[in-house]
């Protein structure tokens, strides 16, 4: 017994570390993705200054030449308000230029050309101007007809071009990068936390089928020697002692893998956080400037990139759902049973009132027939047991027609039976065990659950020292049958059922 509880031990303990590591890579994985959208983040914004600064300049220049182009025309000074403006805004919009470029040398060299390019263009345009000024302005019109101006113009237009487009290649690049990043991440996620289910289910099959191993070498201990009641009850201690051991196990098991868990949930948040700020820098861009880069940006962030937080935020809460029904399960197993009188029609009543709203839903009608009997039994379990049991009927209830759930009870010899009969979608027979093994689900998947309800049932039901089955027709609805003593038995009477 010794050497197998610390073969289970073990097998589980290894366990517990694949899941671990598994959730430690998963973090290390969200913190690396977390990082790279900072980074990104950081590039836009630089790139997105960048486009701004040097749209501006061209504008302030066109703005300048506008003005001198009025003033020659109409001689009207109001024209040269756009030009003064944009003159004295020039040196601004270089300055910012310089230092959105700074480390960079050859940024820093194109930015260095625009900058002679723009005092070569206020030269122009100031000499036009000074010659209108001074009543000469057939040779103001001869400065503008030899094309000076336009050459400088364009060779502007050029050097922003070869400003921007190095920036934007970069862009691109790291864009194309965090997207494959993004897209592995979610890999990672999904694979972890299937493994990480699997090791789970692993833990809980060990647990279930050692406790059924204990089960059945105490009948047959009982069986094979009833007048030995001492050796009989060292044993079973025994093996009460390693029972809640497994159930201690696997509280641990699910309890310490939250913490990772939760890790996982905050890096995914930060990384939501980048996202937005990414979010908002693409926000001042134009969205019909016809910049394929921004347009590739803003679909990554708006689409590829919440689609992959979407499958590690559905990751992370499937597993979150599947730790909080392990750690139910296990304190469920460990706590003591409360045999008390409990009048099951007064049960009945309060777990159908609080159901009602639910089955109005669905319309689905509830009836408690017949004169329930009293026992003597945990109320607690029995409300879970008939709450989980109305719950499942009301949600498998067949659309096409109105629902209808009866519970019944009765006497028989020193056992009660009790029924909870529906007309709904009904069972396939191959499911009729298959739906009280945990994580087991039968039919269409449209309803959400993670096939724990009924196992928890049949749990809480051998732990009252009862049974429970069912008789199904698919279409036509399904009997949940329920045996329980009339007395529920402690441990120290009963110590078959305590294991």
């Amino acid at each position: 017994m010794h050497t197998f509880s610390t073969t289970v031990t073990r097998r589980a303990l290894l366990m517990l570390l694949a899941a671990a590591l598994t959730l430690l890579g998963i973090v290390a994985m969200s913190g690396w993705l977390a990082e790279s959208a900072r980074e990104f983040s950081g590039a836009v914004g630089r790139t997105t200054a960048l486009r701004v600064a040097a749209g501006t300049l061209l504008s302030q220049l066109q703005d300048a030449e506008v003005g001198q182009r009025g003033y020659l025309l109409t001689e009207d000074r109001r024209y040269l308000k756009p030009y003064e403006a944009a003159v004295t805004a020039v040196d601004a919009t270089i300055a910012r230029l310089h230092d959105l470029a700074d480390g960079d040398a050859d940024e820093l060299r194109i930015v260095d050309r625009l900058a002679v390019l723009a005092a070569a263009k206020r030269e122009e345009l100031a000499q036009t101007i000074a010659l209108m000024e001074a009543g000469r302005r057939d040779e103001a019109l001869s400065v503008v007809r030899t094309g000076h101006g336009m050459m400088l113009m364009d060779d502007a237009r050029r050097s922003l071009a070869d400003l921007i487009t190095p920036a934007d290649a970069q862009l691109d690049s790291q864009l194309a990068a965090l997207i494959g990043q993004v897209r592995a991440s979610g890999w990672v996620a999904n694979l972890g936390g299937l493994f990480i289910v699997l090791v789970v289910g692993g833990a809980v099959w060990i647990a279930i089928r050692y406790t059924r191993d204990l089960m059945r070498a105490q009948h047959a201990i009982q069986a094979l020697n009833d007048s030995l009641e001492q050796r009989v009850s060292a044993r079973t201690m025994e093996l009460q002692r390693a029972n809640g051991e497994i159930q201690r196990f696997a509280y641990i098991v699910s309890h310490d893998l939250r913490a990772p868990l939760v890790n996982v949930m905050g890096f995914t948040g930060e990384f939501e956080a980048g996202l937005a700020s990414v979010r908002a820098h693409l926000d001042r861009l134009p969205r019909d400037g016809g910049d394929t880069v921004a347009s590739e940006a803003r679909r990554a962030v708006e689409e590829d990139l919440p689609e992959a937080i979407g499958f590690i935020r559905a990751s992370t809460t499937k597993m979150d759902r599947l730790i909080n029904a392990i750690l139910a399960l296990a304190r469920q197993g460990g706590r003591a049973m409360n045999p008390e009188p409990v009048s099951m029609r007064a049960l009945l009543d309060a777990v159908v009132a609080s159901l009602r709203h639910q089955a109005g839903e669905q319309r689905c009608a509830i009836a408690i027939e017949g004169l329930l009997p009293v026992l003597m039994a945990d109320r607690l379990a029995l409300e879970q047991v008939f709450g989980n049991l109305l719950d499942n009927a009301i949600k498998y209830l067949d659309p096409a027609r109105p629902g209808r759930i009866v519970v019944r009870g009765r006497a028989d010899e020193d056992r009660l039976l009790f029924e909870v009969a529906d007309n709904g979608r009904g069972i396939a027979p191959q499911d009729h065990e298959r739906i009280f093994e945990l994580f087991r689900r039968s039919g269409a998947q449209d309803r959400p659950g993670e096939g724990i309800g009924l196992a928890y049932v049949r749990t809480l039901v051998r732990r009252l020292q009862g049974d429970v089955t069912v008789e199904s027709v698919p279409g036509q609805g399904s009997v949940f049958r329920i045996s329980l003593p009339k007395a529920l038995a402690l441990p120290s009477e009963a110590p078959a059922h305590g294991a």
